[in-house]
């Protein structure tokens, strides 16, 4: 019997959430003492991401991809409408070269194996999770009321992504395939590693990256 892919992607990336967690940028946050232009600067390195990420998804043809995707995953405006307030209140910093350098390999592997633009989706989606968690810590540090700043962060929805792990279970069957999904979710979590990195700078030492599973 096949195992599901969903399962082994939880598996095989737990090593990654463990190092992102140690990182200076989480563990500022979790402590309440994240500057505010790192915050806004995740947000601006993860616009970067997700326009290149859900745009390719938007316009792939593959059918696995498509029974995948799906309109309620789209996150990309919940990101523009928190930079946009941040924006107003004077905060709009520049994403750093690491968002860009990923958002250049979703757009060559969108052209050479669509397949593997689930295993990112995989990792972004999954964060909105995680964030569910960091709602309250960012909310309480930055003082932000009635959802403003935090349309990204608040959007985590496990029935949702219940919804989407199934789907892709159903996709994506086949092993060899599944290797494949795998190794674009390690890329990405390198990526994503990469990105915290630049956001950790005078925080604190992120820790190194997992070894591949």
């Amino acid at each position: 019997m096949t195992d599901q892919l969903s399962g082994r992607l939880r598996n095989g990336t737990r090593a990654w959430h463990q190092a992102l967690e140690t990182t200076g940028f989480a563990t500022a946050m979790l402590a309440g003492t994240l500057p505010l232009d790192r915050y806004v600067g995740q947000l601006a390195a993860y616009r970067v991401v997700l326009e290149a990420l859900e745009g390719e998804l938007t316009r792939v043809t593959c059918p696995a991809v498509a029974s995948v995707w799906s309109p309620d995953l789209v996150k990309l405006p919940l990101i523009e409408r928190d930079l946009h307030h941040f924006a107003a209140l004077g905060t709009a910093p520049r994403p750093g070269p690491s968002a860009e350098e990923f958002a250049r390999e979703i757009r060559r592997t969108a052209a050479t194996e669509p397949r593997e633009l689930l295993g990112f989706l995989y990792v972004l989606e999954g964060s909105t999770l995680g964030a569910m968690f960091l709602l309250r810590y960012v909310t309480e540090a930055y003082r932000l009321a009635d959802g403003n700043g935090v349309s990204y962060y608040g959007s985590g929805d496990r029935t949702r992504w219940a919804a989407f792990a199934e789907r892709l279970d159903r996709a994506l069957g086949e092993p060899a395939v599944q290797d494949r999904v795998l190794a674009a979710a390690d890329r990405a979590y390198r990526h994503v590693a990469l990105i915290s990195g630049e956001l950790s700078v005078g925080l604190g030492s992120p820790s190194p990256a997992p070894e591949p599973v």
